[in-house]
């Protein structure tokens, strides 16, 4: 009898190995183009000529300046919000160990002693007495035979949500590479135009100085003075007010990198970052799909769709088992003795009949969870399809401006020695000179800002392309 029990045991945990009643997984077609955008703004990025691929492409071979690489490396190893990322993978991987362990029996050793003393009233025997039982066993507790896919279901699902973790935190390091650039970036882009002010404000003192003596020698008018004077003024504020940006700059890098910077990993300009690779943009549905958040947000469309065979499965019987085999005895010393073999074989089936709309309620719930995510991954391919298209955009016409404002800061720079020749000739006022002081500082500020929009735009085009892997 005990032969067969633990035959038809086995029999049915090999029946448990039933397929998952979940929907077959197709990915949805993405709801973008089939090729970037075209037109003026994206004509230079045709060509992929020694181009590479932002995805192929680890972030020390992109940024290649030895102290940016530095401090992302600081960063990696500091950042608060990819060490939680981290640790949402670890946690994400432990609870899809315990969804798997369901998939097994569980094996447990059991032993119970008890000792009580009966009265005479209820004793069989008419007499007090002391019943005593001694059991030691060893089975199987509350083990679910799979026979619909339920606990597979669940186990799916468990594991696509573990492998979602592990792609939202390779997405947090993409954003965190990228932003310790762009943060970099920006703090050489203000210590740039503080450099400028500086020398600005010393030239503006010694032209001061100058019309000043020229003032008491009466060959300048107070006119021409006090406008001298406005030059230095108006230096002195953006010294001020770029020396703060410079500090704040620094204190959102250390706040990024999550420790502090030392000092000769600072930028002093936009040498120090480095020439950066040109990128080939690809063809959207293989860049896109390589990207770590539309990978995410897919896994998670798949956890929603394993779901779905977990309610299916509810509808359906199920069956538990629990055995055990072990020794009774009414002595501790009796529990090996001969004839003290005991075991058990206790099945449970539970099948719903009336559940008043729980279980329907409860896969209309599955099926618009996945409908949800679904909706999800869209929204992620549309905004990273957008996010590509605006860096493209950009990196098609950044060039140009780039050519165009350096020629315009060079045709301001001698504007600017013109009018100082003819103010020292005597031939105009300051304030002609004041006016192409200030054209030419305007063209200066602007040429910093798109030299950092330039690169700027190759640091993004980096992150939105999928770049940023160790």
């Amino acid at each position: 009898m005990f032969r067969r029990t633990v035959i038809l045991s086995i029999v049915i945990v090999c029946l448990a190995g039933c397929s998952s009643m979940a929907p077959n997984y197709r990915r949805p077609e993405a709801p973008v183009a089939a090729a970037w955008p075209t037109g003026p703004a994206y004509k230079n990025n045709t060509s992929v000529s020694g181009k590479a691929v932002a995805t192929d492409l680890k972030w020390r071979n992109f940024f290649v300046g030895p102290q940016l690489q530095k401090l992302i490396g600081l960063a990696l190893a500091n950042n608060r919000d990819l060490r939680v990322a981290a640790l949402n993978v670890e946690k994400s991987r432990a609870q899809f160990r315990i969804q798997r362990a369901d998939m097994l029996p569980t094996v447990a050793a059991a032993g119970s002693g008890a000792v009580q003393r009966l009265p005479a009233a209820v004793s069989p025997s008419g007499q007090d007495m002391i019943a005593r039982n001694y059991n030691l066993s060893l089975g199987l507790s509350s083990y679910e035979i799979d026979l619909f896919g339920r606990v597979q279901s669940l186990k799916d699902q468990a594991l696509e949500q573990y492998l979602a973790t592990e792609q939202a935190r390779k997405s947090v390091q993409i954003s965190l590479v990228a932003e310790v650039a762009n943060n970099y970036l920006a703090l050489a882009a203000d210590r740039e135009r503080l450099k400028l002010a500086l020398d600005t404000l010393e030239s503006q003192q010694a032209s001061y100085r100058l019309v000043q003596s020229r003032f008491t020698a009466g060959a300048s008018s107070e006119l021409d003075l006090r406008q001298a004077q406005t030059g230095v003024e108006t230096a002195r504020v953006d010294v001020a007010r770029y020396t703060t940006l410079v500090a704040q700059e620094e204190n959102l890098l250390t706040l990024v990198v999550g420790d502090q910077v030392p000092t000769e990993l600072l930028p002093t300009g936009f040498d120090a970052v480095g020439t950066l690779r040109e990128l080939a943009a690809g063809v959207p549905s293989e860049v896109l799909q390589r990207r770590p958040d539309v990978m995410q947000a897919e896994l998670l469309l798949k956890a929603a769709n394993a779901n779905i065979g977990a309610a299916r499965a509810a509808f359906f019987p199920r069956i538990t088992l629990n055995t055990s085999i072990g020794t009774s005895s009414d002595q501790l010393t009796g529990l090996f003795s001969p004839g003290s073999l005991a075991w058990g074989f206790a099945p449970q089936f539970t099948l719903p009949i009336f559940d008043y709309g729980r279980n329907t309620a409860g896969l209309t719930a599955a099926e618009l969870d996945r409908d949800i995510y679904l909706t999800r991954y869209e929204k992620v391919i549309q905004n990273a399809f957008r996010e590509v298209a605006d860096a493209l955009a950009q990196n098609g016409t950044v060039g140009e401006q780039l050519q165009a404002q350096q020629s315009l800061t060079e045709a301001t720079s001698e504007s600017y020695r013109l009018s100082r020749a003819r103010y020292d000739s005597g031939y105009s006022s300051y304030l002609n000179v004041l006016d192409s002081q200030r054209s030419l500082y305007g063209a200066q500020l602007g040429l910093i800002s798109v030299v950092f929009a330039r690169l700027a735009n190759q640091i993004t085009l980096y992150k939105v392309l999928g770049g940023g892997s160790e």
